[in-house]
């Protein structure tokens, strides 16, 4: 039985590429020996309840970056996740002999020889899109010395990178690792857990969901005020934001409670759901938004349309593919969603149609179809 050593930093709730990882290593275990190698320990209770993986901790071998080499990006006060993605890649040479296959769930990767690496954004795009920059990237010169020290770290070579066989989470994403590496990258779109039909269009109700991490680059604030102005003709509308915050957001936690409050009341949060719990808010309810501009895929809006939500995204990012570049369904403003959103909610014949168009990609981000190319393409890897 070949040997797999999986490698991300954690498999561990929320984050879409954590999810895809728990799915990887779901879609092996039936014909490969595989290994995790992460920056944080596996969990399986917590992967298989949000992620709607089966996994057993029996089924699979661990190994854990050592804390030695954890101890100081771990107390730093930004995420810090370039230089562990360093160490995570120089600590990858060290323990990778004697496996098959590497494959690496996590942006670009040099294991040292080729490898399956799975490129969500590059992270080696820089400068950062405007969607991804924070307080840390402001000072320029010492953002340069951090690029530069984490790639010595890591001691990344791009020629290596660039053997690997390389999959990417949508054509948009597709097109820029083409422009940034070069190559022919496969799109394999990400697995959306079955959330089951949900109940009858005329039982949910005709209010919105935003779900995905409590982060700054989900822009909630901008998903409030187009709501604000659809209220303008649906008074009645509520929203409810489904997320999980964690240190470095919590900041951004805050001011959005403050915001929602400023509003009025027919805003509510839910934090840190269960598996069972979001797809019961999914399937109770009519329709869906998303505020991230240029999402590089979006598990949030392919997770509602799974589950016959009509959702609406911004027009960039690989979230336009979810809706198959619906005009109705993709905004390049607040005032364009509000206008597209009220004429929709206004037209029951629209919502059959787009409704059915949506379903009809569902297929597409099953994990039966993820789970079948997965084995397809370790099955066909030449290291």
């Amino acid at each position: 039985m070949k040997r797999v050593l999986l490698v991300q930093p954690s498999l561990q709730p929320p984050g879409g590429s954590n999810g895809l990882a728990a799915w990887v290593l779901q879609a092996l275990l039936p014909e490969y020996r595989v290994t995790v190698l992460s920056w944080q320990p596996v969990e399986v209770g917590s992967i298989n309840r949000f992620f709607g993986t089966h996994l057993h901790r029996s089924d699979f071998d661990t190994i854990v970056v050592p804390r030695a080499w954890r101890l100081v990006p771990d107390v730093l006060p930004t995420p810090a996740t370039l230089v562990k993605l360093s160490l995570l890649m120089r600590y990858t040479r060290k323990v990778s002999a004697g496996f098959d296959v590497l494959f690496g769930a996590y942006n670009e990767t040099d294991f040292g020889r080729r490898g399956i690496q799975y490129i969500n954004y590059p992270s080696y795009l820089r400068p950062r899109p405007v969607v991804d920059l924070r307080w840390y990237h402001q000072a320029k010169a010492p953002l340069a010395a951090y690029y530069v020290i984490a790639d010595r770290v890591a001691g990344f070579s791009l020629a290596r990178m660039r053997s690997n066989v390389t999959l990417v989470n949508s054509d948009w994403a597709g097109e820029h690792v083409r422009h940034l590496l070069g190559g022919q990258p496969r799109t394999l779109y990400p697995p959306v857990a079955d959330p089951g039909p949900g109940r009858p269009w005329t039982e949910r109700a005709p209010h919105f969901l935003a779900v995905g991490r409590i982060s700054p680059e989900k822009e909630y604030e901008r998903v409030m005020r187009i709501l604000v102005r659809v209220r303008a003709t649906t008074p009645g509308l509520r929203l409810t934001i489904v997320g999980t915050s964690d240190r470095h957001s919590a900041q951004y936690f805050a001011s959005l409670q403050l915001l929602a409050r400023s509003l009025g009341d027919w805003i509510q949060f839910r934090q840190d759901v269960s598996r069972d719990e979001l797809r019961e808010l999914m399937g109770a309810h009519r329709y869906g938004i998303h505020g991230m501009r240029e999402e590089h895929f979006g598990m949030a809006p392919a997770e509602m349309a799974r589950s016959g939500v009509i959702v609406w995204v911004p027009d960039g990012g690989g979230q336009m593919e979810i809706v198959g570049y619906e005009p109705a369904l993709m905004y390049a403003s607040e005032d364009d969603a509000a206008a597209k959103i009220s004429a929709v909610l206004a037209d029951p014949v629209a919502q059959a149609r787009l409704g059915g168009a949506l379903a009809a990609r569902a297929a597409r981000f099953s994990t039966d179809r993820f789970v079948r190319e997965v084995r397809e393409i370790v099955a066909t890897f030449q290291g």
